[in-house]
């Protein structure tokens, strides 16, 4: 009868025609051959001493800058954390004046660059020559040095930022969460520190990683007020052998070696956190993988349990 699809046979075998992505694969090619190009010229460059980079690497002076770096990096994350869980549940408290504080905090160290922050405490002396009263003020300079001047303004900064990232988490938690545990008699800093806070930790994590490796990379500025991190400790052996190239790539092979450190702890952090939700697809698959006509098996079925469909061992 016209108009009726031809029959097909049923023993024709079907042939998966793989599908060739030629643009990938030029492009492929072309980023492999401009990289073997760049790492060509580089290595054969007369202008660069790779020797000096040798020397260099693990000399005690770049050493110790590497450790200033991880130092203020670590303390100022700390910092920035501690603030930022606090400004955030004072930005989110129904408290006016905490509410107004927060916000201000924010506003005056997310409006203003972190250089000039750095700077300001650097130079704190000028304002404020002592700090305390009578008998027992000390000398500001003795007390603000390079390094407390650093941490001040990298941690107090950080803080600005981590409120609002710890305000995101906090609020991707549905509410009801709160208002069940409440139900049950806990109290409010409990319901947040207990409930709340563990669950906007899947939230929280990658940006905190993310500003982990922002805040590694931020330590350079502060060379600019003599603090003896990674780069002054370069700069400082560059000024002395004119080997300034050379000295930027030992820097900025540090630099890569703490930040894939930095990347494999977020990696693992936010695999910790999001088991509950990122493990669900996964376990999800496998059964339906295991789904098959006539019977279904599940990892949950009991031993000896009947199949789906199934009647004494037998196909109903």
């Amino acid at each position: 009868m016209s108009g009726q699809p031809a029959s097909t046979d049923a023993k024709t075998p079907i042939r998966a025609i793989p599908v060739r992505h030629w643009g990938q694969q030029i492009s492929g090619v072309i980023v492999v051959a401009v990289l073997v190009a760049l790492l060509y010229a580089v290595a054969t460059n007369d202008n660069l001493d790779w020797s000096v980079v040798g020397e260099n690497l693990f000399g005690p002076t770049i050493l110790s800058g590497l450790w200033v770096t991880i130092s203020l990096t670590v303390l100022s994350m700390i910092i920035g954390v501690v603030l930022g869980v606090a400004v955030a549940v004072m930005r989110l408290s129904p408290n006016r004046v905490l509410n107004s504080v927060a916000g201000g905090y924010i506003w005056a160290f997310r409006g203003t660059p972190v250089l000039v922050q750095l700077l300001l405490w650097f130079n704190l002396a000028l304002f404020f020559p002592r700090l305390g009263m009578g008998e027992l003020s000390l000398d500001t300079n003795t007390v603000i040095t390079a390094f407390v001047a650093a941490l001040l303004g990298l941690g107090l900064n950080e803080g600005a930022y981590m409120a609002e990232i710890v305000r995101g988490g906090i609020l991707s938690v549905d509410h009801g969460q709160s208002e069940a545990a409440m139900a049950l008699g806990m109290r409010r800093r409990s319901t947040m520190f207990k409930i709340v806070l563990p669950q906007a930790m899947r939230v929280i994590i990658p940006p905190m990683g993310n500003e982990l490796i922002t805040m590694l990379k931020m330590t350079s500025l502060v060379t600019v007020i003599a603090a003896p991190d990674l780069l002054n400790r370069a700069q400082t052996i560059s000024a002395r052998n004119f080997y300034i190239f050379e000295l930027l790539i030992v820097a900025s092979i540090w630099y890569l070696v703490l930040t894939t450190i930095s990347t494999l702890i977020q990696m693992q952090l936010e695999k910790r956190f999001a088991r509950g939700v990122a493990g669900a697809a996964p376990r999800r698959q496998r059964v339906l993988r295991n789904l098959t006509p006539g019977r279904v098996t599940s990892p949950a079925a009991a031993p000896g349990a009947q199949p789906v469909g199934t009647k004494g061992g037998a196909a109903s």
